[in-house]
């Protein structure tokens, strides 16, 4: 029988009182890097082997982005945005799935992901007043899916087999996420997801990597594009980006201006982006997996960036309410973005704890400690 992987213990995050006794307790993990991937600060185990779980979405959506398929099919930003998105399963994101798979010339057929329960309750009430039974264009990874059938397509290998580990595609994800993680490809562990796609395992400080690097090539991007405003050419700009820069910095874009199809309405990723305006991006995994990339900024100089800042949590039994919680909470404890932005978050940060006769009877405590490294 094979044993669970050791590593030290996870410290107590978070503590869940009812009335003043102890009633749940959620253990976790931190890592927060700037974009040299140096680690600046972590709580509990900064290198645990981690599944990412949608979090890693952004690194299987570059692999997509680079095999040409959004310029071959004509998908714009926003259908870069759903392919990274955990969505609620709204109209507007089952509609869009759609119009991907028809641009890339597939159908709802060839999708291998299943319906399931949406992730937002408006949309559950909604199915059941009319009952709905969800198909595969309804799944909150539809956009992925039908990310990954274009980038099928655009490389010339068959639809059938997609989502299985050695088709032609997942073996570039799987090369291009190790890549992104600064990983060898034997660094990365792999499982099938809820969605039935592989799924990547790695330290979770590679997961703050990875964000901080979707932060730092918008950076460049935009020091490109600000340098290119005082010469006659782009050409003449002072810095240039490499095509992987390019392509992180087109997700990072392409999350932050349409947050409400990551997520969906009311729903953590799309508060937090909204929030902070592009100054960061958000994305959840399933089963206690967060990670943000900070864009550079006098906020992240202070804590000992160089440059961008990325940050990681991981809660040990995978609760999600504890997982946004803390999320918040680190976003306090690090002093980013300003009380208003931060205040955003508030309903996730300290949930009103109330019975069915909306009387308070409890709250949630924190006890993140962050150690220092730099």
């Amino acid at each position: 029988m094979n044993q669970p992987e050791t590593h030290p213990a996870a410290p107590v995050a978070a503590t869940i009182y009812r009335g003043e006794s102890v009633e749940n307790t959620h253990l976790a993990h931190v890592a927060v890097v700037d974009a040299d991937g140096r680690l600046l600060y972590s709580f509990g185990d900064a290198a645990r082997m981690t599944l990412a779980r949608s979090a890693a979405k952004p690194a299987q959506a570059l692999a997509v982005l680079e095999t040409g398929a959004l310029e071959r099919f004509g998908f714009d930003e926003a259908d870069l945005a759903l392919m990274c998105a955990s969505h609620s399963s709204e109209p507007r994101h089952i509609e869009r799935t759609r119009s991907m798979l028809a641009k890339a010339q597939a159908s709802e057929t060839d999708l291998r992901c299943g319906g399931h329960p949406p992730l937002s309750d408006a949309v559950y009430v909604d199915w059941i007043r009319r009952g709905f039974t969800p198909d595969s264009v309804c799944s909150n990874c539809s956009g992925k899916h039908a990310g990954m059938l274009a980038g099928a397509r655009s490389i010339g290998a068959a639809l059938v087999g997609y989502e299985l580990p050695e088709h032609p595609l997942q073996v570039r994800v799987k090369q291009t996420v190790a890549s992104a993680c600064d990983l060898p490809d034997d660094g990365v562990q792999w499982a099938i997801d809820g969605c039935n796609l592989p799924t990547p395992a790695f330290p979770l400080d590679r997961l703050a990597r990875l964000f901080a690097k979707l932060a730092a090539a918008q950076d460049q991007v935009a020091a490109v594009q600000d340098a290119a405003q005082h010469e006659a050419t782009a050409q003449h700009a002072a810095t240039a980006v490499s095509t992987r820069t390019a392509a992180l910095a087109r997700i990072y874009r392409a999350m932050t201006s349409y947050p409400e199809l990551v997520g969906g309405e009311g729903r953590f990723c799309t508060l937090l982006m909204q929030a902070f305006g592009g100054a960061l991006v958000g994305k959840v995994g399933a089963d206690g997996s967060y990670a943000i990339g900070v864009r550079a900024s006098q906020q992240t100089a202070r804590l000992g960036a160089k440059g961008a800042l990325g940050i990681a949590v991981k809660i040990e039994d995978g609760n999600l309410a504890a997982l946004y919680a803390v999320t918040a909470e680190l976003l306090a404890l690090l002093e980013l973005g300003t009380a208003e932005q931060r205040a955003a978050l508030e309903g996730f940060h300290a949930p009103k704890r109330l019975n069915t006769m909306g009387v308070e009877i409890g709250r949630i405590g924190f006890s993140i400690g962050l150690t220092a490294h730099c």
